[in-house]
């Protein structure tokens, strides 16, 4: 898609759209400090962190833009923000 400055721009999805790239940080999650609270999935703004049958949690690096609110809210440390390697 050609964007053109001052032009319309055809409506899109962030689902068609990965934003992942956009990332400078990115979340290190470490299963054995979790207690299964939830608060990292429910307060992702990106809804890029599912929750397993286990309640365990699996992060889609493709949508998540690193901003760290997971890692800030996570009441044991289970997640920290490492730099991102590219």
């Amino acid at each position: 898609m050609k964007i053109i400055i001052g032009g319309a721009v055809e409506p899109g999805s962030t689902r068609v759209n990965k934003t992942g790239g956009w990332r400078n940080f990115k979340p290190l999650y470490h299963q054995d400090k979790c207690i299964k609270c939830g608060l990292c999935s429910l307060l992702c703004p990106d809804c890029s962190i599912e929750e397993t049958e286990e309640k365990y949690v699996v992060f889609d690096f493709d949508f998540c833009k690193g901003c760290g609110i997971c890692a800030n809210e996570c009441p044991s440390d289970a997640i920290e923000m490492v730099l991102e390697e590219k």
